[in-house]
Order: C-alpha cells, then sequence, then structure tokens
C-alpha cells in the first residue's frame, strides 16, 4: 500500500468549531451543571440553542457553519451526559461519534449516531449503563442511533458491510478512553480491513 492510500484513510477529521463563535456553547457547560440532569432542563437548553441556530439560518449565516455549530453544541451535551451516566464498570469504554457527525457536521433532521466502544463483550452493569443513557438521550429530544461494540465486532462488521466502515472511518472521541478508540483505527487499517482501492 502506498503514502497516496494511507492519505486516503487518514485525512485528519475537522474540528467541530469551525462556525462563528456561538456564546451560548461557552455558558452550556455551566447551564447543564445547573440542569442537574433534569430532562426538562435539558430539552429547554437544546430548544433555545436549536432557535438560535434557526435565527441564523434565516440571517443567511452560512449553513456549513450552522452544521458544524449543532455538532459542537451536541458534542458538549453528550460529554455531560456522558460523565453523568458512566459508572466505574465504564471508565475503560469510549463514547465516539460516527458517520456526519463524526465528520462534525449535523444537519437539523440528521440522526446523532453514536458508539459505544467497549474493552470487552458489556457485563450486565454496562448494558444497563447503555440503556439508562440512550433513554435518557431521547428523553431529551436527541435522536441517537447508537452501536455497543469491541474493537474486534467492530473489525468483524466492517469486514460484513462497507457501510459500517464508512462509518467508522470517520470516528471521532467525544470522551473516555483514547487508546481504545487508537486500537479500534489499526483494527481498521486498509492492510487489515479494506484495501483502499477496493473499498472505493
Amino acid at each position: 500500500m502506498g503514502a497516496s492510500d494511507l492519505d486516503l484513510i487518514e485525512e485528519a477529521l475537522p474540528e467541530t468549531s469551525r462556525s462563528a463563535p456561538w456564546p451560548l456553547l461557552t455558558r452550556l457547560p455551566v447551564l447543564l451543571a445547573e440542569a442537574q440532569g433534569s430532562p426538562a432542563a435539558y430539552r429547554e437548553l437544546l430548544r433555545h440553542a436549536h432557535e438560535e441556530l434557526k435565527a441564523r439560518f434565516l440571517a443567511e449565516e452560512p449553513v456549513e457553519g450552522l452544521v458544524h455549530a449543532r455538532a459542537a453544541l451536541v458534542d458538549i451535551v453528550l460529554r455531560e451526559v456522558w460523565r453523568a451516566h458512566s459508572i466505574p464498570d465504564t471508565a475503560s469504554w469510549a463514547l465516539v461519534a460516527v458517520g456526519g457527525y463524526g465528520r462534525g457536521e449535523l444537519h437539523p433532521c440528521s440522526d446523532i449516531d453514536i458508539l459505544l466502544l467497549a474493552p470487552e463483550a458489556p457485563a450486565p452493569a454496562g448494558r444497563g449503563m447503555v440503556e439508562r443513557l440512550v433513554t435518557f438521550l431521547w428523553d431529551i429530544g436527541l435522536e441517537v442511533g447508537h452501536s455497543v461494540r469491541t474493537v474486534d465486532e467492530c473489525a468483524q462488521e466492517s469486514v460484513a458491510d462497507v457501510s459500517v466502515m464508512t462509518t467508522l472511518i470517520e470516528a471521532r472521541l467525544l470522551a473516555g478512553n483514547e487508546e481504545l478508540v487508537a486500537s479500534m483505527r489499526t483494527a481498521l487499517e486498509p492492510d487489515r480491513v479494506w484495501p483502499v482501492k477496493e473499498f472505493f
């Protein structure tokens, strides 16, 4: 495999902060902490944020910046929810944005695709955490598509389905175990799963 193949696969993912400055994002972590896990308070903060994004759209701000701003908004919310709902049994897990959301782009009606990457098959406590986390996200109005996988399962699913591989190429760590995400990237390298030309 040539260097150009690696360049195609390992392009740096865009940051989600490429939009115009948004004062709400600076205040949001404190506002979420003050919400004390109340789904109603989270919903109200998200409603207010989406109204601001809509106003910016109607004011003809470039759409490219708005989809990055929405991704940055959801990043902050997901990190806070992860912090509040994770348990010692899941301390070695990683919360990962995938697909378009992994690219840092989130359109108004897009699903928010996340991967809960586990070092091994989840024990009952880990499965319970996932259920509570996803239920809370739905309760606050975020339409989340999620998967729970180990690194080996990511590789197996990618071999079986190129659309899974496409989604995981755009993976971006939100919180948790950075080394686990690095292991997943290694497991999905072109010489292991999909050679670049075959993938394209």
